[in-house]
């Protein structure tokens, strides 16, 4: 008779089976679809972080999936713990222009004009033709003969492509489903250049809704002079990227531009500074905008607790320094063209990391919540999780029972369900059981370990049958206990994130778990923690919930009105005692806006930033 089981060492290892992707400090892994950006893949490889391998790896053996497309739902349905997907689902609400539009008119008809006003005039066409014929011409009457400036955008297209820029109706052609805008047509000005801002926000959850807006932004220059006489000159009218980048001023050192066509978010800031302009009152008129664009569609999104999502917001400030949403954009670009976006787009890229707050036991997927969730034996077998028990028709042998199992039928059936790591121990094992002859069956035995094997008689030829009186069963402890409470997203050297050194504190990998998809972990929203979420997560800073009344609206079902109401509210506080025109220093009326208690300062940015000239003004 021979027993023949593994016995934990002292250590917490299985000497010989130590591998650095089960023990120690196990990278996180993240999975990237085609056209993903290649930043995306270096900021997080910096990070220590491992690529996924579909031919290598499980098939759920990920933590971030990054697509700069959107996800299906059986993507949304089948998420895991442990993993993390970088959009929310049905946010086209706000991302498609012509959505956009119609969202934000819904809310301008509930809430009022006077809130919902900072989007231009918008028509969608050909549905709305009739609607613009009629605004076109009263404003033509109007302004003795003059229609005014509009601006014509594909609903679907991004990065300038299909825009124009018409007086004339005449001028206005188009072949597929189109917005047509009111021309913001005295936008402010840099040395004569025309500007917006890229501002990055990140909606950490839907259900509570949960904004932060990042600090530290781009702004976007055309590269040649705003000129209203040459509308055709998409360089003088486009801040796009993609379209000033080929433009024949793009790398001329252009009057306090400089070259190229970018700033970052700072230094736009010293510039305002510097003109005695009250940034902090701009920045929080913008903050507004962001929330009550986000608001438009909160309701309607699926709850999805392990998603995050980066929006573009596109903002343009005109001469009287009100601020203007143009559109909001789904997976911003994250290219590199120049230094302001490598200083931009990677802090950016390790905040947004640091937003999906990994735990300790995320970076041992599946491992660690199965342990945590089941308790099991630690055998060689191939029964399911949910047997926990080796079945009799296995264990039993039978004399008359031509189809029992031979010692080496059994250990090639035990193989398949062990981690490809093992296999050439198994094997190993399996190869001196089955060239034993005639002499007594040497166990397994594991050097250091807490208790030896057992040996017997082989004569008694049916091991199995003697396993299932003296097997012993250990229980796998919570897989947390390995692992510090540290958060594993905290932004780390490559060298301090290598996996450290085979033979380290490892635990037996779980058996028979082929995929993830097996087990189910629901999502139970009322046992979320309903407590103040962090108000600062690297240059993010936190938007909505900004008080307690925002915070308690938030939750189980979000009270859209409550949130309105309370930033209507503080509008209407700012609008009061604060102007654009005015110094730092006189920032009473701002100081009466905040909040005291757990949400501190609504404002972004430092309390004293840096003055003009030490600021870098270089691109």
């Amino acid at each position: 008779m021979v027993l023949l089981f593994f016995i934990e060492g002292s250590d917490g290892c299985f000497p010989g089976m130590a591998n650095a992707s089960v023990c120690g400090q196990t990278p996180l892994v993240f999975r990237l679809h085609e056209g993903a950006p290649e930043l995306v893949r270096e900021v997080l490889l910096e990070r220590g972080w491992e690529e996924y391998d579909e031919q290598g790896q499980e098939e759920g053996g990920w933590n971030l999936y990054w697509r700069t497309s959107a996800f299906h739902n059986s993507d949304y349905e089948n998420i895991l713990p442990w993993q993390r997907l970088n959009h929310h689902p049905k946010t086209v609400g706000i991302t498609r222009k012509d959505c956009l539009a119609r969202n934000l008119k819904r809310m301008r008809g509930t809430f009022g004009s006077g809130l919902y006003n900072f989007s231009p005039t918008t028509f969608i066409l050909p549905n709305d033709y009739t609607r613009f014929l009629a605004e076109y011409t009263k404003h033509r009457l109007k302004n003795g003969g003059r229609s005014g400036y509009w601006i014509c955008k594909p609903v679907d297209l991004s990065r300038g492509r299909g825009i124009f820029i018409f007086e004339d109706i005449r001028d206005l052609v188009y072949d597929s489903s189109v917005i047509v805008q009111r021309y913001i047509s005295n936008p402010l000005l840099i040395s004569g250049y025309k500007f917006d801002l890229r501002i990055y926000v990140c909606v950490k959850s839907f259900q509570p809704l949960i904004i932060y807006m990042h600090q530290e932004g781009m702004v976007r220059f055309a590269t040649e002079k705003y000129n209203l006489t040459s509308l055709d000159n998409l360089y003088s009218h486009l801040t796009n990227t993609s379209i000033n980048k080929f433009g024949p001023f793009y790398t001329t050192d252009k009057e306090r531009v400089g070259q190229g066509c970018k700033w970052t978010m700072s230094k736009f800031r010293c510039f305002l500074h510097s003109q005695g302009i009250n940034e902090l009152f701009l920045w929080q008129k913008i903050n507004n905008i962001v929330t009550l664009t986000l608001l438009t569609i909160a309701p309607s999104v699926p709850s999805s607790p392990n998603s995050v999502e980066l929006f573009g917001f596109d903002i343009l400030i005109d001469a009287k320094y009100k601020p203007w949403l143009l559109e909001v954009n789904y997976s911003p670009a994250l290219t590199i063209d120049c230094q302001v976006d490598v200083t931009v787009k990677k802090v950016l890229l390790n905040d947004l990391v640091d937003l999906m707050n990994y735990k300790s036991m995320d970076s041992v997927r599946q491992r660690g919540y199965l342990k945590q969730k089941y308790k099991r034996p630690c055998y060689l077998g191939s029964q399911s999780l949910r047997s926990p028990v080796l079945p009799k028709s296995t264990c039993e042998h039978h004399p008359g029972n031509k189809k029992s199992h031979s010692i080496h039928s059994t250990f090639s059936d035990s193989m398949r369900y062990f981690p490809s790591v093992e296999m050439n121990r198994i094997r190993t094992a399996r190869n001196s059981i089955s060239n034993t002859k005639g002499s007594a069956l040497n166990p397994i035995l594991i050097p250091h370990s807490k208790t030896a094997a057992v040996t017997g008689n082989r004569k008694t030829h049916p091991v199995l049958s003697q396993m299932t009186e003296a097997i012993q069963w250990s229980e796998v402890s919570d897989i947390e206990s390995e692992f510090d409470d540290r958060n594993l997203s905290t932004r780390v050297s490559p060298w301090q994130a290598s996996r450290q050194p085979a033979g380290g504190c490892c635990k037996l990998p779980a058996i028979h778990i082929q995929k993830y998809k097996t087990p189910k972990f629901p999502w139970d929203p009322k046992s979320q923690d309903k407590s103040t979420p962090p108000l600062r997560v690297g240059d993010f800073i936190l938007t909505f919930p900004f008080n307690e009344v925002t915070l308690k609206a938030s939750w189980d079902k979000l009270n859209v009105k409550t949130a309105v109401h309370e930033v209507h509210k503080l509008i209407s506080q700012l609008a009061s005692g604060c102007s654009h025109k005015q110094k730092r220093g006189t920032e009473d009326e701002l100081d009466k806006c905040k909040e005291k208690k757990d949400f501190g300062s609504l404002f972004w940015g430092p309390t004293n930033p840096p003055l003009l000239s030490e600021c870098h003004l270089s691109n």
